[in-house]
């Protein structure tokens, strides 16, 4: 098992558990790309200069500092950071029973798995993960990982508990600035419509479904460029404004799936010409 993040406890009323925090994503399969000059091709270095010496500097000689006025910084050590533990350094202790429902997706941030740290709290660890499914709700505490507290919310993953950090209320900017339609402006017959049409396309949540087609298409385009074959690239289609909402709505009623079908289709398609092409 991979080596854990963070070593700690879960608590809630009286009741702890011993827990290790593991990471719960797998690091996404990216293309990475380098800085070239265009000229000759070489890589382009970046290095860490003093400023006032204009001389570079070694990592060993590299410290943290925070600007508390203009151009004006205090230095802070390893020591400093690690004086400024707080209560709840090593222990996540649940300070609400949430409904799931009632937070915003926009508050969750990156999702971990806690696993029972040895045989002393594999029964609590089943407890609470199993009072948690029945009733719904999550648990919100703070913890502090990385020098950070981040706000967090404990719930069941299958038979995992998952801690995913959370972003505070001050982090989230409010829409009120957004130019956005107050009122509604259509007719009831319009959101019935529309209402049949999220039913007529609704299905189970399948995230095996979902794939990233940019990067396995942009791999194409590297395979051919490095093969010297000519690249024709694909027109982007945009979808005809909507004039008429109602028609919109009645023309999609008529066949809801056809659109994306045709979609996959031509996905299906676009790949065969590249596996052809290279």
């Amino acid at each position: 098992m991979a080596r854990a993040l963070w070593k700690g406890t879960i608590s809630f009323g009286l009741v702890t558990i011993p827990v290790d925090l593991h990471v719960a994503v797998e690091s996404r399969e990216e293309l990475s790309f380098h800085l070239l000059h265009q000229k000759d091709g070489s890589r382009i270095d970046y290095k860490r200069f003093c400023s006032k010496e204009d001389v570079e500097v070694p990592w060993k000689e590299i410290v943290k500092g925070y600007e508390y006025g203009k151009g004006r910084y205090v230095q802070l050590s390893d020591q400093d950071f690690a004086r400024a533990r707080v209560e709840g350094t090593q222990t996540f202790a649940i300070r609400a029973f949430v409904p799931a429902k009632d937070i915003d997706a926009l508050y969750f941030d990156h999702p971990y798995y806690l696993a029972p740290s040895g045989k002393g709290g594999v029964k609590a660890y089943a407890l609470l993960r199993d009072a948690l499914e029945q009733t719904g709700r999550v648990g919100i505490g703070t913890i502090v990982l990385r020098q950070r507290e981040h706000l967090a919310a404990l719930e069941p993953a299958g038979r995992a508990l998952a801690l995913t950090t959370m972003r505070f209320s001050h982090e989230l900017r409010s829409p009120k600035s957004l130019a956005v339609p107050q009122g509604g402006g259509y007719a009831k017959r319009e959101l019935a419509m529309a209402t049949q049409l999220i039913e007529a396309l609704a299905s189970g949540w399948d995230p095996t479904a979902y794939k990233d087609t940019y990067t396995e298409v942009l791999r194409q385009v590297i395979k051919q460029k490095i093969s010297g074959k000519r690249i024709t690239p694909v027109a982007a289609k945009r979808p005809a404004p909507v004039t008429d909402l109602r028609a919109a709505l009645e023309q999609s009623l008529k066949s809801p799936r056809q659109h994306l079908v045709a979609l996959e289709g031509g996905r299906r398609e676009r790949r065969k010409k590249r596996r052809r092409a290279a």
